[in-house]
């Protein structure tokens, strides 16, 4: 069980660690998760202003808090397993 125990702590470790490092490397947007951000762009023949929609995925606060909420899952289930036994060793007699 100890065994159980520290992959649990290990693994909720692990995601929580990644999930930030995906948020911060795709922008730290603060918004939700978006598959599609507005990119403004200028026309070059007439000098317009319009808007394009640059594909791509986008996590948001929502994605790092779901990694958090289920980081934190796994590491209260390392709780609720029993500990592991002491081998007991045997008593002289005296």
């Amino acid at each position: 069980m100890k065994r159980t125990r520290s992959i649990l702590q290990s693994l909720s470790v692990i995601i929580i660690v990644s999930a930030a490092v995906v948020w911060f490397a795709f922008g730290a947007n603060e918004g939700w998760t978006k598959t599609s951000k507005p990119v403004k762009t200028v026309d070059e023949v007439t000098g317009i202003d319009g808007i394009t929609y640059e594909e791509g995925f986008f996590p948001g606060i929502d994605f790092f808090a779901a990694a958090v909420l289920l980081s934190g899952l796994l590491f209260s289930v390392r709780f609720l397993l029993p500990k592991q036994n002491k081998v007991k060793t045997k008593q002289q007699k005296t």
